[in-house]
Formats: C-alpha cells, sequence, structure tokens
C-alpha cells in the first residue's frame, strides 16, 4: 500500500493505460517515483473485448507498483465523453449556476438523468462568460470505473484526458504568451487543445494511430494486429516524393500510405483554428506541441511543421516535475511527451490545476455523501439510543410496541431475502462469462507478445555475417537441466494438412505431468518458456559476434540473462552466466567450410501456455 501523502494516477487511453505513482515535494510541488505502462488491442473490430483487457491492465499496474486499497484519480479518453464550450452572459453566481444546468440539458445529446456531468467557469475575454461542460453516459462510466475497482483501488477524482492535458501544459508552459496547439496523437481519437494565455479550448477528432494501422491492413490485405506490428516495427510518414525515392521500395510504399492516413488532420486542425477564432474570439496558434503515442512515428514532426507552417516541439509535461532516483531517465525521457495525463490528473492534488472536472459515478458520489453524514448520524444516532433508553426505564410497557414494530421489520427482510436466491445466480453467471472472456483476452495478448519475440529476433540478432537458420519455442526448460527440453512445434510441421495445428498435444500421461496435476489440484498447462536459436556465422571474429548479439538480445528486451547456482566454492553464490556459456558455437571455420554452426537457447521473461 502506497504512503498517505502519495498521489495515484491512472489514464484509461485506447491503446495504452498507463498507471503514476507521485508524491509532494517540499516546495509544494511534485515528484514522478515511478510508473508503469501497458498496451491493450486497439482493433475497432474488437470492441467488447475493450474492457476486459482494461480490467487486466490496471490490475497488471497495480501489481506492478504494489497498490492495493489506495485512491487513485484517473482520466478517461477524450472519445468517451462529450465536451461543448459554451458562452453566457454576465450573471450572479446563483444565476449561473441555474443557466448552466439549462444549457447542459439542451447541449448534451443524451438524456440528462442518463449522464455524468460537469461544468468549469473559464477565462475569457469581454462582456460574456465561457463554460465548458462535459459529460458521460452513466453505464459507460459505471463500467470504466468497475475496471478500475476490480483490481483493489479506490475511486478518487475522474478526469478527462483532454483537460488533464491542459493543466499539465499551462502548469509547465505557463510563461508562453502567444497561443500553442498541443496535438495528442491517440490510438482512436485525437485531441487538439488551444492554451492562450489561462483559456483553454479543445476538440476530439477521429483520427489516430488505429485509423493508420486500419489503413495499412486494407492496403496490403493483412490482419490488424499485423498491420500495427508493420507501422511500429518499419513505419514512417513520407514528407514528398523525394524522400520516399530514398526508401527501398516496401518501406517508401508504407511511409506513403502513412501520409495519406495523416492527411486529413491538417485540414481539421485548420477547420479547428477557425472555428476558435471566430466563434470564441481566440487567436491562431503560433506554436505547435505533440504528445501522444501517435507522435512516436519517425518523422511525424517534420510532417506536421510542413504542412501547418509553424514551428514544432515535443511535448514536455515533466518540465517542472521532480524525477525520483529509482525512475530510468532515459526511459522517462524517451517517454515523457505521453505521461501529460498522468501529471495533469495528479496536480489536482496539490491544487494547481486550472480546470477541475470531476465526473464522479454515482455509487462513488453516494458513497462520499454518506462519508460526510456518518458524523451527524453516528450522533443522531447517539441522541436516539438515549432517548429509547430513557422511555424503556421509564415506561415498561412500550417495550411490547417495540418488539410489535421488530416484527414488522423482520417480516420485510424476509421478503427482501426472496430477492436474495436471483440475485447470486446472476452473479455466478456473471463470474462464467467473465471467466471465457479473461480467457479470449489472454489469447490475445499471447497472439501479440509472440509476435513482439520475432520483432525482438528481427531487430536485435541481425548482423552481415550471421544467419539465423531454425527458431524454435520450447517448452519447460530448465538451465542445466540434463533432460532436454521438448520443441513446441512438431517435426512435421511441413507436411501437415491446411488446418491442422503444428503445436504439439501436451502429453497427459506422464509420471510429471501426473504428479504436477494430482486429483484436487488446478490444471498447470506446459509453458513455452525458452527459444532455441540455430544459425551459422562466418568472417573474421564471427563467434564473437554471436556472443554480443545475444547479449543485446537478453537486454532490455522480452529474455532472459541465464543464472546458475555455483556451489565451487564454500557457499554457493549465484552468478549470472556469459554468453558463450550457454551458446554452443564452433569457435573457428573448418577449412574448406564456408560458414560454422551455433546454437543458443534464451529462456522469455513471460512463459505462455501452451493450450
Amino acid at each position: 500500500m502506497a504512503d498517505p501523502q502519495s498521489i495515484i494516477t491512472l489514464n484509461i487511453g485506447s491503446q495504452t493505460v498507463s498507471m503514476g505513482h507521485f508524491s509532494r515535494s517540499k516546495n509544494g510541488g511534485l515528484i514522478l517515483k515511478a510508473y508503469e505502462t501497458t498496451g491493450i488491442l486497439a482493433d475497432p473490430s474488437a470492441e467488447m473485448t475493450r474492457l476486459p483487457q482494461v480490467r487486466l491492465a490496471v490490475s497488471e499496474l497495480a501489481s506492478k507498483l504494489g497498490l492495493n486499497k489506495d485512491k487513485v484519480d484517473y482520466a478517461i479518453s477524450g472519445q468517451s465523453v462529450f465536451t461543448r464550450f459554451v458562452k453566457l452572459p454576465m450573471l450572479e453566481d446563483d444565476d449561473l449556476e441555474q443557466l448552466v444546468a439549462f444549457e447542459a440539458q439542451q447541449h448534451v445529446p443524451f438524456p440528462i438523468n442518463e449522464v455524468i456531468w460537469d461544468w468549469q467557469l473559464l477565462e475569457s475575454p469581454g462582456s460574456e462568460r465561457e463554460v465548458v461542460l462535459v459529460a458521460i453516459k452513466g453505464d459507460a462510466l459505471d463500467e470504466l470505473n468497475d475496471c478500475v475497482t476490480d483490481s483493489g483501488l479506490k475511486t478518487g477524482d475522474v478526469d478527462t484526458a483532454p483537460m488533464a492535458l491542459a493543466n499539465a501544459f499551462l502548469y509547465n508552459y505557463g510563461d508562453i504568451g502567444e497561443t500553442s496547439l498541443l496535438i495528442d496523437i491517440g490510438a482512436r481519437t485525437s485531441n487538439l487543445i488551444y492554451v492562450e494565455g489561462k483559456r483553454v479550448f479543445t476538440r476530439s477528432i477521429a483520427i489516430g494511430g488505429a485509423a493508420i494501422t486500419s489503413a495499412i491492413s486494407k492496403e496490403y490485405n493483412v490482419p490488424y494486429i499485423e498491420a500495427e506490428s508493420q507501422k511500429v516495427s518499419n513505419g514512417m510518414v513520407a514528407l514528398d516524393t523525394r524522400h520516399t525515392s530514398s526508401m527501398d521500395e516496401l518501406t517508401g510504399a508504407l511511409a506513403s500510405c502513412i501520409r495519406t492516413s495523416l492527411n486529413r488532420m491538417p485540414a481539421e486542425i485548420a477547420r479547428t483554428t477557425n472555428f476558435y477564432r471566430s466563434q470564441h474570439g481566440g487567436s491562431a496558434p503560433t506554436r505547435v506541441f505533440l504528445a501522444g503515442g501517435g507522435s512516436n512515428l519517425p518523422r511525424v514532426g517534420d510532417f506536421f511543421q510542413q504542412k501547418l507552417r509553424l514551428p514544432v516541439e515535443y511535448f514536455n509535461p515533466l518540465k517542472r516535475i521532480s524525477v525520483g532516483q529509482e525512475i530510468d531517465v532515459d526511459k522517462v525521457s524517451a517517454q515523457a511527451h505521453q505521461l501529460g495525463e498522468l501529471v495533469g490528473v495528479a496536480l489536482r492534488s496539490i491544487d494547481s490545476a486550472l480546470v477541475s472536472i470531476d465526473l464522479v459515478p454515482e455509487v462513488v458520489q453516494s458513497e462520499r455523501d454518506e462519508t460526510r453524514r456518518r458524523p451527524f448520524l453516528i450522533g443522531a444516532a447517539a441522541v436516539t439510543l438515549a432517548a429509547f433508553a430513557t422511555l424503556y426505564n421509564s415506561n415498561s410497557m412500550k417495550a411490547g410496541d417495540a418488539e410489535r414494530k421488530l416484527k414488522i421489520v423482520s417480516e420485510r427482510i424476509d421478503g427482501l431475502n426472496d430477492f436474495a436466491e436471483p440475485i447470486e445466480d446472476e452473479v455466478k453467471r456473471e463470474a462464467v462469462i467473465q471467466e471465457f472472456s479473461d480467457q479470449f483476452v489472454q489469447a490475445h495478448y499471447g497472439q501479440r507478445y509472440w509476435l513482439e519475440v520475432v520483432d525482438d529476433l528481427k531487430q536485435r540478432f541481425g548482423h552481415t555475417h550471421v544467419w539465423v537458420t531454425d527458431v524454435s519455442p520450447l517448452i519447460n526448460y530448465q538451465v542445466g537441466s540434463e533432460k532436454p527440453a521438448e520443441e513446441a512445434v512438431r517435426g512435421d510441421f511441413a507436411d501437415l494438412q491446411y488446418g491442422v495445428s503444428g503445436v504439439i498435444e501436451p502429453k497427459l500421461d506422464e509420471p510429471e505431468f501426473l504428479a504436477r496435476n494430482r486429483p484436487n489440484r488446478n490444471y498447470v498447462a506446459p509453458e513455452i518458456n525458452a527459444v532455441r536459436i540455430k544459425g551459422l556465422w562466418r568472417g573474421f571474429g564471427g563467434a564473437s559476434r554471436v556472443n554480443d548479439l545475444v547479449k543485446m538480445l537478453t537486454s532490455e528486451s522480452h529474455f532472459f540473462t541465464l543464472e546458475v547456482e555455483d556451489k565451487s566454492g564454500n557457499r554457493p553464490v549465484t552468478r549470472t552466466l556469459t554468453a558463450s556459456e550457454y551458446s554452443e558455437t564452433e569457435s573457428m571455420l573448418k577449412e574448406g567450410d564456408f560458414a560454422a554452426t551455433f546454437t543458443v537457447t534464451i529462456p522469455l521473461k513471460k512463459p505462455l501456455p501452451l493450450r
């Protein structure tokens, strides 16, 4: 459990879920103590799996940060909420609140009793006042909030991503006088945030990373997850034909496809800028800042600078935030532009947020009201009990009346018990559905994870004098075991008919399996926990190159470095094996041979169950 002075924030994006752990500094600022991020599948065709994925992601992040029963303030993506900026005449504060309630009923495109909404008075020039209205369907908010509370966390403030980003920008870049545009490129939507002094205007447009991936999937007729992998591994934004002419044909075609997908965004930005100037009296931006996961695409900054004809730089929400000693500085520097929502939500806890929208779910609001009323209820209960005691002592005849009232209450309780059994049946049914849903989500995670492993091998294990001839996943591999690990893929895979799985069937009759899966024990599926890489090397120093590639592969990737217990001394100690100790590599070329062989077995950081 985190320290009571800690600030826990969560950002629930369309493709990325991130969580941060902050603390207050002595000067009243913030210190980032730790943070973790994880991805979820943003495939529009798999929308039904989004909430189970969010639930698993939040639980995984809370576990990594060591959180349990902590209060968390979180932000939800701009695509989930309705936002409207409304101009109002100058009124007294009491009349203003009534007018805002009336305007909310007029502007929110849902029945007002079905939404959770909030508003904030903003800075505005002239004789009019400007407020921002934010609303979300109550059912949608409850589903997201359940994903948070199911992990053991407690709900604090509920903000929106655009407002959190606006607060983070104002806190870190409040000294900029001219109008700035912050472009937050998300998966499903992109947020356009205009900041002019202390004025804020936002709009969400339905263009993001998922649209680019869908365009690649359609252009090359490949599954969405493969298109996403290609975008992340080889994608960049083409600037012009001269730029693509210097690339190979496949890379140039991919870059042109990405540019075509992004071409709609500058037009939407121009349209929003015109609306902001004409309807809200704002000024055109003179600087552009990029944020969000979509801004990781190479040359995307050059693309916007070319299209908007404005200077472009990456948003740094940690400009005025201290970073704890436990954080990898290089890592956080590379990912800083994706942490704006976490910082913006955390600023609310130190009263440094200009816009404070709170879309608190009804169940949480009820708990807050109950907490506020609790001292009065306890006092009232004490007075009531004292009165009953006095009446009882002064007039014992009223005891019979109390028994009659108690009987009435008991009968009412018995009537309510009739509803208990159907509710319990529904809870059990929900648990069964959740179990199947979790299995489906885990299968999606395994599919994506294996593609990431292959990408790791492709990007880190490559050299002009080293060839990989075979990559085999292994089952239940153990370091130093005399028993060889079993390959997960059948030896006759190449000869199998279409539709027949090439993965081996688990051997359920072996003694080891039966010992692990006796009656009254849970089934333990075999796991793919290592990869065996075979290949050839040539040229001077080729053997050492293989070892260097192994070191590169086991540093900050999906593979573990190997450790063994050394019992040669007086006390057993654990030491890390060198690359040459767990790779079988011919150290010299034999006369007349073109190349020499090598075999490397490396464990996976996250084993995959063989199902």
